[in-house]
């Protein structure tokens, strides 16, 4: 049988690597009734009523005479039966201090009987079936280390007015391995010292039928993956003798022809083809078999979110020296209808809603009907998305948007085309480089005021842009980083035409850093800096300028609040920008976690950041951190607020602020 170390497999695994050699196994014998004797005389042979019984068996354990002398009274130590012939107990195990483990301890403990029933009183032969059961057990545990010549011996005796049930081991010595014999492996060729190295069992090792199920594990895995699709690994065999207290190991193994990956064939290609199935594989015709990537492929397939259910099987590639993946794909759901209702301070009451065909231009050609209506934003968009395309995460993006947006430093009515080409990470993969070229047209109708006299002026704008990002993340966690750091920058080239053409340059800097303090307690820190070059500020249209707080810039503020502002105490937004954030994660009971923060920064009217007039909020957070990430409410409070700044500010999102 298969030695698979789980926890509930355990005996099994031992069970089956366990073979006695003829040598040293004790023969066994049954008596049987004498066939000879007449049917008749069997027949006739009727049991007389008035027969007295036969003696009863011995029970295993001696149950305690509780019995009161003549004149004694009851005591705590003697009222033990309460008249029904039942006793509370406790139990015990002896002599096996040098010898637990924590693995050990657990697989007792998870099977024992006596535990189980601790808290219940139980007559004499419960007591006895219970201390056997786990005699039984607590043997199979120690050969499951590798002691086979282990006793262990039961008694029951009263104590403290109950019953104290011990189990007294002697585990006797741990078995070795005399020879482990992994035979076959010459055929794999130059693959043999990797797939016998990936066998971690030698000579000498204890017979520990985890470290044995272990290694049979990984050399399945490591056959598959060094080019072998179609090997025959066998069970593992370990015969004990115990005259010399040792045993042998052997197991049969045929690795069979060396492959390289051949063709992909579809039964079903309404979804996709298969030249679509090795743009998403890490792997192309001719390189060497390898399972894992074989599996990797099967969950990006169900990753793309129009397959339900995909089936890979290897079959003998129509080219010699290869294997082809034959593969059947059951089609998902194609369609979503989602819907949103959100509140947020300076972005008001806001519904949107979204229609997507994921796969209405195959392969992967998604469509996207999206409205937001609010009362400060309306907007209407089409976006066609390509996932996959030519390479796996990369995705082609292009839409169409029409937009209308207030906000306290300027109204937009906005008509956007725009296209980007990206590599993404996700949860399922995270990388650590992606990417992202786009272009962008727009033309744009804003509303602001003049910032000498605070009259209003509306503009139109004519935009071109080229915005590129490039990003690195070190950080253990997507969602919620515990060590390691992050960097980024994104440059956006731009050319606007407003009464006059000109250019100009936005770039932003960020950075992150995570590192614990021990288990329960994560610091963060991060840095954003920003400028735009080439053009004054009033030149540059408002939506293009930066802008400065809320719950993903400086907590405590309202969003782009901080900065300068008019003289009607609304922002205008500038050319550069400099932010800060420091907070402790702190995981207080179970899933959840506290989180005080403090945060920083302003926004300024020269082309270079600055560190200096820095509005401060500071707060606390709480993380419920469920399955799929941890969702974030902050509370906030501006330290040093400008008039009309909120006193509090509450953010609500899923994931880390940063």
């Amino acid at each position: 049988m298969s030695l698979v170390p789980r926890r509930r497999c355990w005996r099994a695994a031992v069970a089956g690597l366990l073979v006695l050699s003829p040598a040293v196994s004790r023969a066994q014998t049954a008596t049987t009734p004498d066939a000879a004797a007449p049917a008749s005389a069997q027949d006739d042979d009727l049991l007389d009523p008035d027969a007295p019984l036969m003696p009863m068996p011995e029970l295993g354990i001696a149950w305690p005479d509780l019995a009161l002398a003549p004149g004694e009274t009851a005591t705590a130590e003697t009222a033990i039966d309460d008249g029904t012939g039942e006793a509370r107990y406790r139990y015990q195990v002896e002599g096996m201090d040098a010898v637990w483990t924590e693995l050990m301890r657990q697989r007792f403990d998870e099977g024992s009987i006596l535990r189980a029933n601790r808290n219940k009183p139980a007559n004499a032969a419960q007591i006895d079936r219970r201390a056997r059961a786990d005699s039984t057990l607590l043997g199979e545990v120690l050969r499951a280390e590798g002691y086979y010549d282990a006793r262990i011996d039961t008694r029951v005796e009263p104590a403290a007015g109950e019953l104290l049930v011990t189990l007294e081991v002697v585990p006797g010595p741990v078995y070795r391995l005399e020879r482990v014999d992994v035979a076959g492996l010459a055929a794999a060729g130059a693959k043999q010292d990797e797939l016998r190295q990936s066998f971690d069992v030698d000579a000498n090792d204890p017979v520990n039928a985890d470290a044995i199920a272990a290694a049979e594990t990984a050399l399945r895995t490591r056959v598959g993956r060094e080019g072998f699709p179609f090997a025959e690994v066998g069970e593992p065999r370990v015969v004990v003798d115990h005259a010399t207290q040792t045993a042998t190991l052997s197991m049969d193994v045929q690795p069979g022809e060396l492959l390289r990956f051949g063709r992909v064939t579809m039964r079903d290609a309404r979804v996709f083809d298969a030249e679509h199935v090795l743009d998403i594989a890490r792997f192309e015709p001719g390189d060497v078999y390898d399972s894992n990537s074989v599996e990797d492929l099967r969950r990006a397939i169900i990753q793309t979110g129009i397959v339900s259910a995909v089936r890979i099987e290897e079959v003998k590639g129509q080219a010699p020296g290869t294997v082809d993946l034959d593969m059947r794909i059951v089609p998902g759901p194609p369609r979503t209808i989602a819907g949103e209702l959100g509140y947020g301070t300076g972005e008001g009451a806001r519904a949107e809603v979204s229609w997507t065909h994921r796969n209405l231009f195959p392969p992967e050609g998604g469509l996207t009907l999206r409205g937001v209506l609010g009362t400060r934003e309306q907007l209407g968009s089409v976006v066609f998305r390509r996932n996959n395309f030519h390479g796996r995460d990369r995705v082609l993006t292009l839409q169409m948007v029409a937009a209308h947006l207030e906000r306290d430093a300027f109204v937009a009515d906005t008509f956007q085309l725009s296209g980007s080409l990206e590599r993404q990470t996700n949860i399922f993969f995270q990388k650590a480089w992606t990417w992202s070229l786009g272009a962008e047209l727009l033309a744009s109708n804003e509303r602001d005021v003049i910032l000498a006299t605070g009259e209003p002026r509306e503009r139109i704008y004519f935009i071109g842009a080229l915005p590129t990002s490039l990003a690195y993340d070190g950080s253990d966690d997507l969602l919620n980083p515990t060590r390691g750091f992050r960097l980024s920058g994104r440059l956006s080239p731009e050319v606007s035409f407003s009464g006059a053409t000109f250019g100009y340059a936005r770039t932003q800097l960020d950075a992150s850093a995570y590192h614990p303090f021990n288990d329960r307690v994560v610091v963060a820190g991060r840095v954003r800096l920003g400028t735009i070059v080439g053009a004054p500020r009033d030149a540059v249209a408002p939506s293009r300028r930066f802008y400065a707080g809320g719950g993903a810039s400086v907590r405590g503020y309202g969003f782009q609040d901080i900065g300068p502002r008019d003289q009607n105490n609304d922002p205008i937004g500038g050319r550069s920008l400099t932010e800060f954030s420091i907070e402790a994660r702190v995981k207080a009971f179970g899933a959840f976690g506290i989180v005080p923060f403090l945060d920083g920064g302003n926004i300024y009217t020269s082309p270079l950041p600055k560190f200096t007039d820095f509005r401060y909020g500071a707060g606390i957070g709480v993380r419920y951190y469920s399955n799929f990430g941890p969702i974030r409410i902050d509370v906030g409070t501006p330290l040093n607020p400008q008039p009309g700044d909120p006193r509090v500010a509450v953010y609500v999102s899923l994931g880390q602020a940063f």
